[in-house]
């Protein structure tokens, strides 16, 4: 009963629904609708789709509820096109969603890391998954990939100029490149590109954020971390989040004392609002860290958390600075994009003062509890990435390294800790279709079955003519897997028989 009166709070408070399963439209036209953290759920049917909205009907009471369009899930985005598409509901429109299959920022559609592909391969050859296509000439970057629309967009430097560049995906090659900054000393540029509403939306090491048109390049607006904002970064190796774009604003982080996550218009670059420096606490260094927001609904408040040099942050869409939490910051660089569910937030970061911690947001979202807090001895997430599954965390573990770890979330106790795994260095990963993608360091990528039952790994092979620490997140999208290593961008066929 209590979660029922929870769930009927959230939707009279507007919190967007969004799909977890599909359901066999003919037989049975309910469906289960789950918010972006699967926290909550609600059976519904689709009646109509407006410009702005999607109207369901509740199951249990025949009540009508309304949800907005902008911020539905990528799973719910592709049930709506199939709607449209076989104009099975009324008063249909041109709605702007994702296409299936899409990946148009960065860790996915939800920030998550997680691909709602399906029929892909569960067993890769020995000498790995068939190599559809090879572009060696992106230049030097640990930037992943975006995909929308059938076209690739990520960065690179070239001569010292650092680009955003667009490829076809169903041939590798090159269409255009924009230039957005002067490159530095360092291998770069590292931001994924974000691609939204026909933009390209990309930012140098040095904090030249750009945006460009999608299908040509041309320039629309561009602004300067340093100049416009006195951002800074906690160390040196260059600005390296992913812009996040939000219905009509996108979210950056400069770094600034008086602007350290800043709002703009996603359309003109007009400032918004800023937000400014932290005080939370003595550990880590003023700045921007090496992280990318993410937008939470904790404590029935929407807010936009990340990692900065202070640790992790939370900031209202009004700009106002919810809370800070100092414990998991280290003094050299703060990397992992934090998980976020329900009321809860979960962050990671590497070095000797590194650690792991379970966060709960209360008090209408502006008070932060420590649930419990790892040391770096015990878990710990150097630059991989971590990805949240039916409340288990999956992550390469330990600075400098990528040990397989399945972590309970809600305890913080180990699930299964099988060792050092089959490569070295660090683990870059994503899931898809039941299972985690590793990729390490050193070339070799593995496919591990995605369950708390037991590390079950079930292929890997290793990549051929590694340029440098192969760190960039592996991308899937339209049953292909993108792998990055500098100059070289190869595209993997992983559709199954």
């Amino acid at each position: 009963m209590k979660r029922l009166l929870t769930l009927l709070l959230l939707l009279a408070s507007g919190l967007v629904l969004t799909s977890q399963h599909g359901a066999g439209q003919n037989q049975n036209p309910y469906r289960t609708w789950r918010d972006r953290t699967g926290s909550y759920e609600v059976e519904a049917r689709l009646l109509r789709i407006n410009e702005k909205e999607v109207e369901l009907e509740r199951k249990e009471d025949a009540k009508t509820i309304k949800v907005p369009l902008d911020a539905l899930s990528d799973r719910d985005r592709q049930f709506l096109a199939r709607q449209q598409r076989t104009k099975a509901t009324p008063n249909t429109i041109n709605v702007s969603v994702v296409t299936a299959g899409d990946w148009p920022t960065w860790r996915g559609p939800a920030r998550d890391g997680i691909s709602q592909e399906t029929g892909l391969l569960s067993e890769w050859p020995a000498e790995g998954p068939q190599v559809v296509w090879e572009n060696d000439r992106l230049g030097s970057g640990y930037a992943s990939v975006s995909v929308a629309a059938g076209k690739l967009y990520t960065m690179g430097r070239k001569d010292g100029r650092e680009s955003i560049l667009c490829i076809d995906v169903s041939q590798g090659n090159t269409i255009w490149e924009t230039f957005v900054g002067p490159g530095s000393k360092q291998r770069g540029p590292n931001c994924t590109p974000t691609v939204n509403d026909g933009h390209v939306y990309g930012l140098s090491l040095d904090g030249e954020l750009l945006c460009v048109d999608a299908e040509t390049g041309k320039e629309v607006w561009r602004r300067s971390f340093s100049r416009d904002f006195g951002g800074r970064m906690m160390s040196g190796w260059g600005y390296s989040e992913s812009p996040l774009i939000d219905g009509d604003h996108l979210l950056c982080t400069p770094g600034g004392s008086k602007a350290m996550m800043a709002c703009l218009d996603k359309r003109t670059g007009k400032t918004i609002w800023t937000s400014p420096l932290p005080r939370s606490g003595n550990r880590g260094k003023d700045g921007a860290g090496y992280s990318s927001i993410v937008i939470s609904q904790a404590g029935g408040v929407k807010q936009y958390v990340t990692l900065v040099g202070r640790g992790v942050i939370s900031v209202s869409d009004k700009g106002k600075l919810l809370w800070g939490y100092n414990r998991i910051a280290n003094g050299t660089a703060n990397v992992p994009t934090p998980v976020v569910t329900g009321d809860y937030v979960f962050c990671s970061s590497g070095y000797s003062d590194g650690g792991a911690a379970l966060l709960k947001v209360s008090r209408g979202g502006r008070a932060v509890q420590e649930v419990y807090y790892k040391r770096n001895n015990e878990v710990q997430n150097h630059h991989g990435g971590m990805i949240l599954l039916d409340g288990k965390i999956y992550m390469g573990h330990g600075h400098n390294n990528g040990f397989p770890l399945c972590l309970d979330l809600a305890t913080g106790r180990d699930v299964w800790r099988p060792g050092r795994g089959v490569g070295k260095g660090s683990a870059a990963i994503a899931y898809a279709d039941g299972h985690l993608y590793f990729r390490y360091q050193d070339g070799v990528v593995a496919l591990i079955e995605a369950t708390p039952q037991g590390y079950r790994l079930k292929s890997q092979f290793r990549e051929s003519r590694t340029r440098a620490q192969t760190w960039p997140q592996p991308v899937i999208a339209q049953k292909r897997l993108y792998l990055r290593d500098q100059e070289i961008l190869r595209c993997y066929n992983i559709a199954g028989k």
